[in-house]
């Protein structure tokens, strides 16, 4: 049996759709160690892989809250964060991988360092890619604002210092495309279906779309009305007390149940008491709402998105990164949501009530997410990555 060994990033959506293919590759006798980090533990682990932490060597463990939310909005960042802790963890990685002489690297396509060290020590790399895959033609998605141009072009000469960083200690990156997106050469995983990804006719054979990986609900949600509306901003960037106020003046009264997640920066001891048809969480079983849920207003995260659609529920977006704003996009496109414009209470109730009415939302919904079965999911992830061991 093969030695196989994950790289991941510290981030629930980048975590949670490789779990499923760990499952499957420890199922089929392989061994597998995943590097990652303490707040992940408990869910690599119980996959029956090796946990390996890298907390000690990765700067974004030890941002402030409101510097976490940076990571998304400002590349040169994000740049100067990814490229830390490569460094940081290079002497330990090609040690171990030394030691280990793994058959295979998969590495998250944020986890810079994964590629690199599997370049460098000629270990065979697959790329697991939570987003959409990107090359030319499907980047142009990335429908991006005069202001946001802008704040790239300001910002190229610092990423530029922080990849001439990377090259001398040896890594093999020119640009930082190299860091965001893989070649044509790359073997890749990604985590949706051909008909959802943009452009999937423009990419090599050698990547595979085994669509969302869907975890088994942990817990039942009851409904207790017709039409349940679901609110959550994910798990980054969501210290938005106001608009969770504005929602719960949206809906107070209304005909709908209302089930909102609000994270851990906002309490939900914050809010006045709340109406019969209203419950505030910190935290959710996604999954198991999303069961029961009529339409959910996200902040449109990839994997947020795709488990929203795989049960065939459309979308009202606030998108808050580039990267959510492409997922945004695509679905716009598909017709299975509509971009929230205002956050205004009146907004935000006619933005639902749109959705709710009008049927071609969840018809257009219900066909991305009969893509996504169709795909061969972990088992042909799994298989994939077998594919390329030594």
């Amino acid at each position: 049996m093969s030695k196989i060994v994950f790289f991941c990033i510290p981030a629930h959506g980048h975590t949670n759709p490789t779990l499923g293919v760990v499952r499957e590759l420890v199922s089929r006798g392989h061994q597998v160690w995943y590097y990652s980090y303490n707040s992940m533990k408990d869910k690599i682990s119980d996959t029956g892989a090796v946990f390996v932490s890298c907390d000690d060597y990765d700067a974004e463990q030890r941002l402030s809250a409101k510097d976490g939310a940076r990571i998304g909005k400002d590349l040169a960042f994000s740049t100067k964060i990814l490229v830390d802790t490569t460094l940081a963890l290079d002497d330990t990685i090609c040690a171990d991988m030394l030691k280990l002489k793994p058959d295979c690297i998969v590495a998250d396509s944020m986890a810079t360092w994964g590629k690199a060290i599997a370049i460098k020590l000629g270990i065979p790399f697959v790329s697991s890619t939570t987003t959409f895959a990107f090359n030319k033609y499907s980047a142009k998605i990335m429908k991006q604002s005069c202001t946001d141009m802008l704040k790239l072009l300001i910002s190229m000469p610092q990423i530029s210092k922080q990849i001439k960083r990377l090259q001398q200690k040896g890594y093999p990156i020119k640009n930082v495309l190299d860091i965001i997106q893989n070649d044509e050469n790359t073997h890749t995983i990604v985590y949706t279906s051909p008909e959802f990804q943009p452009c999937a006719d423009t990419f090599s054979e050698k990547y595979v779309f085994v669509g969302p990986s869907i975890r088994p609900s942990a817990e039942n949600i009851e409904k207790t009305r017709e039409k349940l509306i679901y609110i959550s901003m994910g798990t980054v960037n969501n210290d938005m007390l106001p608009l969770y106020k504005n929602c719960i003046e949206a809906f107070a009264g209304s005909e709908y149940q209302v089930i909102m997640s609000v994270g851990n920066m906002v309490s939900p001891q914050q809010f006045d008491k709340l109406p019969d048809n209203i419950s505030v969480f910190s935290y959710t079983d996604q999954i198991a709402v999303l069961n029961k849920a009529d339409v959910f207003i996200s902040h449109c995260g990839m994997n947020s998105a795709s488990e929203s659609l795989y049960f065939g529920v459309p979308l009202v977006m606030l998108p808050q990164t580039p990267e959510q704003n492409g997922v945004a996009e695509r679905i716009l496109q598909l017709n299975a949501g509509i971009k929230l414009q205002q956050t205004d209470s009146k907004s935000i109730y006619n933005a639902v009530n749109t959705v709710l009415t009008d049927i071609s939302y969840r018809k257009n919904a219900y066909l991305i997410s009969d893509g996504f079965r169709r795909c061969s999911g972990a088992k042909g992830a799994a298989d994939k990555i077998i594919s390329m061991c030594k």
